[in-house]
């Protein structure tokens, strides 16, 4: 047995025996520290839009190294789509974003999650605040056509520190009218509100500070968020979510769950 015939023999073995494997079909690095990909679904696999899975890669050690993803594909879509940051160092994505169609990730096919229609009560309109790969699972709900059975009007709030960290998300929201499923249903009801806090940009600033000094508003055209009309989701860092519920509840919002449906929701899984 020749030594190359041995390494392509391993491989073989280690995709055999990777557990609940999927099969990475695209891989886009939109930035030195941003990617997104795509995998194979399980056909198995049903999922509300919104929700997260645990995916992840082998260690050295055999054993699975897992974190939660929210799905950015939409439920009725073929394939699954993920959206991530490369961490310096970090145990998975040190690794994840080497990546490469061919390649094959653990999928672990129980989803769950609280950013979903379901957590929240009917309304006339949908806010959904992100930061960073916040981005993820408002990209599955934008693609989701009870968003726009639901609501009358749906503004997407993007922050990150530079310019390009936005281009994944702009490139989805720009998608919209063009997507054979929904584009006729999206008519004029989305509003994008991108904002950078670093690098210049046309809107400068935390969107926490934006909603608190009335800007978000007067950019908008309107006149606030409140309990009886308005709906909120909230995806990002740990402070970034804990600063929104303080700045929704007092608006008089409350928060939901699957269980006991609210105003606004927060996933409280991971961090983005």
């Amino acid at each position: 047995m020749t030594e190359m015939t041995a390494v392509t023999e391993a491989k073989a073995v280690k995709a055999q025996t990777l557990p609940d494997a999927q099969t990475v079909t695209y891989v886009k690095h939109w930035t030195d520290r941003l990617f997104s990909f795509r995998v194979t679904r399980p056909r198995s696999l049903r999922f509300r839009s919104g929700e997260f899975v645990m995916i992840g890669l082998l260690g050295d050690n055999g054993k699975p190294i897992l974190r939660a993803y929210s799905i950015a594909s939409p439920a009725w879509d073929d394939e699954l789509e993920f959206y991530s940051i490369k961490v310096p160092g970090g145990p998975l994505t040190s690794r994840l974003q080497h990546i490469k169609p061919g390649d094959q990730v653990i999928l672990r096919p129980k989803p769950t999650g609280t950013l979903v229609h379901d957590a929240l009560l009917p309304g006339k309109r949908i806010w959904f605040f992100a930061t960073g790969t916040g981005f993820a699972p408002f990209a599955s709900l934008l693609r989701e056509p009870e968003t726009y059975e639901k609501y009358d009007e749906v503004i997407i709030t993007h922050t990150c520190r530079e310019v390009a960290d936005l281009a994944y998300g702009k490139s989805i929201v720009e998608s919209l009218k063009d997507d054979p499923l929904i584009g006729e249903m999206v008519d004029d009801k989305v509003k994008y509100y991108p904002t950078t806090t670093r690098e210049e940009s046309p809107k400068m600033g935390r969107i926490t500070d934006l909603l608190r000094d009335g800007t978000v508003f007067r950019d908008l055209g309107i006149d606030g968020i409140h309990p009886e009309t308005d709906r909120a989701m909230v995806c990002g860092s740990l402070a970034f979510n804990m600063e929104l519920k303080e700045i929704l509840e007092g608006y008089g919002l409350r928060e939901g769950a699957n269980s006991e449906p609210g105003e606004y929701v927060v996933e409280k899984a991971f961090v983005g």
